[in-house]
């Protein structure tokens, strides 16, 4: 494991928790900033979509400046601008003032989502696969914890989570300091407009913008469903998507590594879907306890269908890791943004279970795409070397 995993690959994962608990730790606190605040739903859920369309429009340069500068400066300037904005977050007088500076650190998050996986991946000797596990089990933990964190914190006051990530991200920059390295073999300087020609790679776009209605529908419950909870505790609304986290990163790890090479990763990803649909139908038609529950078993196809958009993004593109990457990122985090705040419209309009049944209908759409262009990736898949599973499917 140590020689798969260099310490620098260590470091990086370990950063990579960090900045992915910061996308859930206002999870529990949006009932207690809005009231703090006197903030209405709509202009809560501005906390999410600043901080994602900000991160999907930096996706833009964030990888041109890791081929000129180097991913690890990179992310560095990444941790270091979430240190400065998670600090601001916790010091803001107002609603606007919070979105502004929570649009910040989508800035400073997207630099370093946007080269860690990167580096993830060049330093480990274990291969892809392995390393997007490692990437996968850092992205499902810091979902996870940033919940509980948020919840814990939140007791005391709803400012203090967001010193606390502070502390938390100054370790994260001090572990990628000491311990980070670029890769050895470089990538060549790319423009921002390598992105947009990786888009007219018809496998490339496809799997993009079926991940950007599974994004939509995502973000509905990370960012939308703790209100439809605002019965409970800051507390037990931490624990329930604790709960909800931990299902993500045990199905992105081991049932994701389970399945794939049986069923093959398309195949997989179109039932994994039908299942999500299926679970968005019921947390439109249930209350109370039972919506908690259907949410947190939400968090078992979002740990699978999280797993295989990544790894399908590497594997049908035959550009370079950051254009994958980054093309991929743009695209889904674009439909991200839009959740929340159409979430916060829609249920004071017409009721809180409709975000429910439209993240439902966008996703039914990106699941009918992806049937439609199954033989596409699958031919992508071949012609990068990628035939783990398709020979059931053939």
């Amino acid at each position: 494991m140590r020689k798969m995993f260099p310490p620098a690959v260590w470091a990086t994962a370990f950063a990579a928790l960090i900045a992915f608990m910061g996308i859930g730790i206002v999870d529990p606190l949006l009932a207690l900033i809005g009231k703090a605040m006197g903030a209405s739903e709509f202009q809560v859920e501005w906390l999410f979509t600043s901080y994602i369309a900000v991160m999907a429009i930096t996706m833009l340069v964030s990888g041109v400046l890791a081929t000129r500068l180097g991913g690890r400066r990179v992310m560095l300037i990444g941790l270091a601008l979430v240190i400065v904005f998670a600090t601001l977050s916790g010091l803001s007088p107002n609603i606007g003032f919070l979105a502004t500076v929570r649009a910040g650190w989508g800035l400073g998050n997207a630099f370093f989502t946007s080269t860690a996986l990167s580096i993830i991946v060049g330093a480990s000797s274990g291969g892809m696969g392995a390393a997007i596990t490692l990437y996968e089990a850092a992205l499902g933990l810091g979902i996870a914890s940033g919940p509980l964190i948020g919840g814990l914190l939140g007791t005391v006051t709803w400012r203090l989570p967001f010193f606390g990530t502070a502390v938390l991200m100054v370790i994260a920059f001090l572990f990628t300091f000491f311990l980070v390295k670029d890769p050895g073999k470089k990538e060549p300087p790319r423009r921002a407009k390598d992105l947009f020609i990786a888009m007219k790679h018809p496998a490339v776009l496809s799997n993009a913008l079926v991940g950007l209605t599974y994004s939509f529908s995502f973000f509905t419950i990370l960012a939308y469903s703790p209100y439809t909870l605002h019965n409970l505790s800051s507390i037990s609304l931490g624990l329930t998507y604790f709960a909800w986290g931990i299902l993500v990163g045990l199905s992105s790890v081991f049932v994701v590594n389970w399945l794939r090479p049986v069923m093959g990763p398309i195949q997989m990803l179109i039932y994994n879907l039908i299942g999500l649909i299926i679970v968005f139908v019921a947390a439109a038609l249930v209350q109370g306890t039972a919506l908690l529950g259907v949410i947190v078993i939400s968090g078992f196809f979002c740990g699978i269908a999280n797993a295989l958009f990544t790894t399908l993004a590497m594997e049908v593109s035959p550009f370079s890791r950051s254009i994958s990457s980054g093309t991929y990122n743009f695209v889904r985090w674009a439909g991200a943004a839009l959740a929340p705040i159409l979430s916060g419209w829609l249920a004071p309009q017409f009721g809180a279970h409709v975000p429910f049944w439209v993240a439902g209908g966008i996703l039914t759409v990106g699941t009918i795409g992806l049937i439609l262009a199954q033989p596409l990736l699958q031919q992508a898949l071949v012609a990068s070397g990628q035939t783990e599973g398709l020979h059931t499917h053939a």
